[in-house]
């Protein structure tokens, strides 16, 4: 046989041989590879993906290794696996599947077995478009001709067409602009909370703009939704679209941003010293709690529509401003100033001005004032349901009542009684108005009243405090005066006193001195008495002895003796020497009022001795006689007979004294 005749057959043979060898694919293992049959027995009818071997996208893929394809009928697209990194979200959108409902937004895809059986999500009700199922961390081998994954590094899709692809970019503009590649993180040094809002489900009904809570129980695995995180138990358990009353608390969210979005708000916090009263915007309808005779609103019990009953106590609260607001309430002691230029500490004042008055007589002062008020916590709700806010009830009602209080004040009163009874208008007012308050729920502490001032050129107010200023210098003048006065009165009482005290022991001392020398004179003179006697006595006995001497030497002694004084004179010596002592120790002044000169006897010696000078001295104090001629001795007779009188007055008085009558 001819050897030339082979050759067709084995060129046929390697032909063959090469389009067999060409149907031999190889994938690596960090790929995958997209079936598409070019042509068949049949053609896909509705669909996109060749479910039962028709010409078309296969929903199967291959996976890392070698196989084989019938030449020129398959082609396979070798695509990378989908790689969602850690902390970050991916998107699917389906390209085949069942169309979705007028009511949707988003596809359901419960049994989506996270995209990568194509045959089990189309064979089980999977819809095209968007899907509410996102891609958490991981390597994911899905069939890009069905599904598109939209992640934030990249889009991984199998290219079809230029609208298709214009399709997933403006998908991926909206994610981003939701920051919906990474998850929602809450963290609780923020003090903030999230409130959702979400984008698919039914819709709210007429009159309601917050959805109710839904799916809170975590028994129940066909509502729970796992806070937004798993929109098909969501949209199952009747949830509606929409700004939802449930919020987000600190914590981490991998939410699907086309299903829901998440707006961080602050923490609702009552501070210490206020209430919160809660206007809530959504919940039933309920019975009004605030009674039948009050009639400026009703009250609600918690949770439902208006004004709670129950305030909010200090503290943070993750409270939904959307579906109402809270209300804060002060209930330390507020001070309201009817003062331009100042503020109280809560700022509920800012918008009072002084009270503009006209006095009985006339004058138009403006009168300064600060109101202290109370608010009973439990009494808030009914303030706030009734005024809308505390600032509304001081600008509304309070400014207007205290103003026409005080104008009433000011109109029976003139300017210098409006000053001057300032305290007891004060404490009138203070009583008067406490019941007009508790009409309104509120505590009247006390009512502070200023100094009455003028606005602008006006003159003469100023003249009426100048003449008050005046009258009450005048007045304190006066009560000065009295003061000094009886000040000078108690001083000289004072002086007199201390006078006296040392004075005192001189005056005792010189008492104690005249007694002490009337004391010793008397003995004196009871002795004197004595020697006269002894002296008498001796001489009756001398003279009887001498009887023979005669009698003219008896009358000779007798003469003696009396020229000696007799006892009368000697006694009255010394009474006169213990005075003269007795004066001198008690600083007397004694200014002598005589002068006694001596004269001469007829013997010619020098005339009266001491004795006799103190004689006369008595004699002219007594007598009222002429110092000089007593001393003169001219006439004997008479200075005789007044020593005579002077002894019968000495013997009378000590006969009155009780003792015995001296002998002359």
């Amino acid at each position: 046989m001819n050897p030339n005749q082979y050759i067709p057959l084995i060129a046929v043979a390697i032909l063959l041989l090469l389009i067999l060898l060409t149907g031999i694919r190889f994938i690596p293992n960090n790929r995958i590879g997209i079936v598409e049959k070019r042509f068949g027995r049949k053609s896909v009818k509705g669909n996109f993906i060749a479910l039962h071997g028709e010409a078309g996208y296969q929903p199967d893929v291959l996976r890392g290794g070698l196989h084989y394809l019938m030449p020129i009928q398959y082609r396979v697209h070798v695509v990378p696996l989908v790689t969602i990194p850690q902390g970050k979200i991916g998107y699917v959108f389906a390209r085949d599947g069942q169309p979705l409902s007028a009511m949707q937004v988003l596809a359901s895809n419960t049994t989506a077995n996270n995209f990568q059986d194509v045959t089990h999500f189309l064979t089980n009700g999977g819809q095209r478009g968007p899907q509410r199922q996102i891609l958490r961390e991981g390597t994911y081998a899905i069939n890009l001709a069905q599904f598109v994954v939209i992640t934030e590094e990249r889009v991984h899709f199998l290219s079809l067409s230029k609208d298709d692809q214009s399709a997933i970019e403006s998908m991926t503009a909206v994610i981003n602009s939701r920051k919906g590649f990474t998850p929602v993180v809450i963290k609780d040094s923020d003090d903030q909370i999230g409130i959702v809002t979400i984008h698919d489900g039914l819709s709210l009904p007429y009159g309601e703009i917050i959805a109710p809570l839904v799916g809170q129980d975590q028994n129940d695995e066909l509502t729970y939704h796992n806070n937004f995180q798993m929109p098909d138990r969501f949209i199952a358990a009747k949830g509606l679209r929409g700004r939802q009353l449930q919020v987000l608390v600190e914590g981490t969210y991998y939410l699907n941003r086309l299903f829901a979005t998440v707006e961080l708000i602050p923490k609702t916090i009552i501070e210490v010293g206020f209430v919160g009263v809660v206007v809530s915007y959504t919940g039933r309808v309920s019975e009004d709690l605030s009674g039948t005779e009050y009639r400026h609103g009703e009250l609600v019990s918690v949770g439902s529509r208006g004004v709670w009953n129950v305030p909010l106590l200090p503290g943070k609260y993750a409270f939904n401003t959307y579906a109402g607001k809270v209300v804060a309430v002060p209930t330390t002691n507020i001070i309201l100033k009817w003062i331009k230029s100042e503020v109280g500490s809560h700022n509920l004042d800012e918008n009072l001005s002084e009270v503009s008055l006209i006095t009985k007589d006339a004058f138009e002062p403006s009168l300064p004032l600060s109101v202290v008020i109370h608010i009973d916590y439990q009494k808030a709700p009914l303030v706030v349901q009734r005024f809308g806010d505390v600032k509304k009830l001081v600008e509304q009602t309070l400014d207007p009542m205290v103003s026409a209080y005080f104008k009433n004040i000011g109109q029976t009163r003139t300017l210098i009684q409006l000053i001057h009874d300032r305290n007891e208008i004060q404490d009138l007012s203070s009583q008067e108005m406490k019941a007009k308050f508790l009409h309104y729920n509120l505590e009247l502490e006390e009512v502070l009243i200023g100094t009455p001032t003028t606005v602008g050129a006006d003159k003469n107010m100023e003249v009426i405090l100048n003449q008050l200023r005046s009258r009450q210098i005048a007045v304190e003048q006066i009560e000065t005066f009295q003061r000094q006065q009886e000040a000078a009165a108690k001083e000289r009482e004072l002086r007199e006193v201390q006078a006296r005290t040392e004075q005192q022991r001189n005056i005792t001392e010189s008492e104690l001195s005249i007694t002490v020398l009337s004391n010793q004179g008397k003995a004196d003179y009871m002795k004197a008495l004595q020697q006269a006697a002894q002296i008498r006595a001796l001489a009756e006995a001398e003279a009887e002895k001498i009887a023979r001497t005669g009698i003219a030497q008896a009358i000779a002694t007798e003469e003696q003796v009396a020229a000696y004084g007799g006892p009368q004179y000697q006694v009255t010596q010394q009474v006169m020497n213990r005075f003269a002592e007795a004066v001198q120790q008690s600083r007397v002044d004694v200014v002598p009022r005589v002068v006694v000169n001596g004269g001469q006897n007829e013997g010619g010696a020098t005339g009266s001795s001491i004795m006799e000078g103190l004689l006369t001295l008595l004699l002219s104090d007594k007598l009222g006689l002429e110092t000089n001629k007593v001393a003169s001795r001219e006439n004997s007779e008479e200075i005789e007979k007044m020593k005579q009188e002077i002894l019968q007055s000495l013997a009378t008085k000590h006969e009155a004294e009780g003792g015995e009558s001296p002998k002359v």
